[in-house]
């Protein structure tokens, strides 16, 4: 294993998976420090971390490293990400225990979400409940992955870097959940995993790359500064419920 993918491993937490030996402490001499005898002082100096943030290859390599959404969960609660340190809690994704096909990206952790560590808690979560109950689901059938499992400072929006980091992780638990669909919340999940623009494509099924439909609705956010577009969710939350019994 390369020095680097070492350093990353280490800034990245998870340091059971390192089975290799860290660089030896480098020894020192300082000759201006001198026993009675006259003889060099070697003090010895630990190696220092580097100042840098892990590699996306390396958090693409931890995430495909895991076989099932349990150890995958493991390694994404153990995790240093930037985001982390400022973060409550992670926020690790809701895995429905009877799949009926269809899970909901989201976007970031709301502060409800960061303060009780699930994902969609609080009214965003109770507006999509109500919603998913009207069509006859729930989150015992619909998993629920945010785009980041931890919330930023103050709710701003992710960097780039941030998003980077995460989505490997994302894309594996889609890997291995296999859903039919997925229901993307908000602008930042339609733009990332659909590549397109929410207000052009409310409602519209996109393919994509993970053998699953993209369909972007609107945030529960959203929803909840503009009630007049709760209906124009409604109308595609119907329009999934037929789609499922096709795809």
């Amino acid at each position: 294993m390369y020095d680097n993918a070492l350093q990353d491993l280490v800034l990245s937490g998870v340091q059971w998976e390192i089975n290799e030996s860290p660089n030896a402490p480098i020894a020192v001499e300082k000759p201006n420090q001198t026993t009675t005898a006259g003889a060099h002082i070697t003090t010895i100096v630990p190696p220092i971390a580097p100042v840098q943030t892990i590699s996306i290859a390396t958090a693409t390599a931890m995430a495909a490293r895991p076989t099932d959404i349990e150890s995958l969960c493991r390694m994404i609660s153990e995790f240093n990400h930037p985001l982390r340190k400022a973060a409550t809690n992670v926020v690790l994704p809701h895995i429905a225990p009877n799949p009926n096909g269809i899970a909901i990206l989201t976007d970031m952790p709301s502060s409800d979400d960061d303060a009780s560590g699930n994902i969609l808690s609080g009214a965003n979560g109770d507006m999509i409940d109500k919603m998913l109950n009207a069509i006859e689901m729930g989150r015992y059938s619909v998993s629920l992955i945010p785009m980041l499992f931890w919330r930023t400072p103050g709710g701003r929006t992710p960097n780039t870097e941030e998003i980077a980091l995460a989505r490997p992780f994302v894309e594996r638990i889609i890997e291995m959940i296999k859903p039919k669909i997925i229901l993307t919340l908000g602008t930042l999940p339609a733009m990332e995993f659909g590549n397109v623009q929410l207000a052009k494509s409310h409602g519209i099924p996109v393919d994509t790359p993970y053998g699953a439909k993209i369909i972007p609705i609107y945030h529960p956010n959203y929803m909840a500064l503009k009630p007049s577009v709760k209906r124009d969710v409604w109308n595609v939350l119907q329009n999934v419920q037929n789609l499922l019994k096709t795809v």
